[in-house]
């Protein structure tokens, strides 16, 4: 985490604004709620002040400034996208971004009632994000790799957070995604962390999409397993055949995804029931809604 004794205050972000960008210092400024890598304020009524609190979270933060300024005039939702950049100084030792708000509640907060509206929607922004990415996009360490590479990780959340009486089921998703075939495609842009809290939802459908923090270039099933980790119930055979461009091997990957994702929601909302360092209370509940879809589809 950010040093401890760097405590980060509406009274610091004005600070380092007035100190770097005094035109916007008087500007309200509220903190956000959420967040992992980077704790927000929210800047006026149009901007946001990111602050990294992890130590990945520079280099993540610098990755959004190079790419998203590419990918957001082709994107058919609100992204956003990066306004300003703050310098390192005494005041706080690392770089920090000003980007412009996204307006919407996140997921984890709410619902999708507009569920066929929401799915042609995601089907659409995907669409436009998923083209063939160039060879100096960036490649995800911790993500992309298919999921016979991540089976490590599956079983880590599945022994914490997996309820008996389904143990079988979604042990029986995993392994199929794990048998497979591999993207056989060209690497296309990935947003590559899709789930509630990720994406904003307004007038009861999907209204935008944030924290581009670990967009890749790869395989598109990272992102198609919002098919059923954002999407409500019964709407990931329209996302599908909106999308139209996922095979049937996509698919099944996707699928184990959306398990493997699902899995890790329960356990950090099981981490924030307990009240430990990095829990978010809300995403149990939306990972477990999230696991019931993936186990109750009939896509393959």
């Amino acid at each position: 985490m950010t040093d401890a004794e760097i405590k980060i205050t509406a009274d610091l972000v004005r600070d380092l604004l007035q100190e770097q960008h005094p035109d916007l210092a008087g500007l309200a400024i509220r903190e956000v709620a959420g967040g992992w890598d980077n704790q927000q304020w929210r800047l006026g009524d149009e901007l946001a002040v990111r602050m990294p609190r992890t130590a990945q979270a520079p280099d993540l933060q610098r990755k959004e400034c190079r790419w998203l300024p590419v990918l957001a005039p082709r994107l058919p939702l609100p992204v956003p996208t990066p306004v300003r950049t703050g310098e390192p100084s005494t005041r706080f030792p690392k770089p920090w971004t000003i980007m412009t708000w996204v307006p919407g509640e996140p997921l984890d907060h709410t619902s999708i009632s507009r569920g066929d509206h929401a799915a042609d929607t995601l089907a659409g922004f995907l669409k436009a994000l998923h083209v063939e990415a160039p060879e100096e996009a960036p490649i995800s360490e911790d993500r992309g790799d298919h999921p016979k590479k991540c089976t490590d990780g599956f079983d880590h959340f599945f022994d914490a957070v997996v309820p008996d009486d389904l143990a079988d089921d979604v042990r029986a998703v995993w392994d199929d995604a794990v048998a497979a075939p591999e993207w056989q495609g060209l690497p296309v842009w990935v947003h590559g962390d899709l789930h509630p809290a990720n994406v904003v939802v307004s007038d009861g459908t999907l209204c935008g999409v944030i924290d581009f923090g670990a967009v890749f270039a790869g395989d598109p099933a990272w992102d198609l397993a919002a098919a059923w980790v954002v999407l409500p119930a019964g709407a990931a055979a329209r996302f599908f055949d909106v999308y139209g461009r996922a095979d049937e091997a996509t698919i099944r990957r996707a699928r184990g995804l959306a398990a493997l994702k699902s899995l890790f929601l329960m356990a950090m909302g099981q981490s924030g029931d307990r009240g430990l360092p990095g829990g978010k209370p809300t995403w149990g509940p939306a990972g477990r809604a999230a696991l019931d879809r993936v186990l109750r589809s009939g896509l393959r």
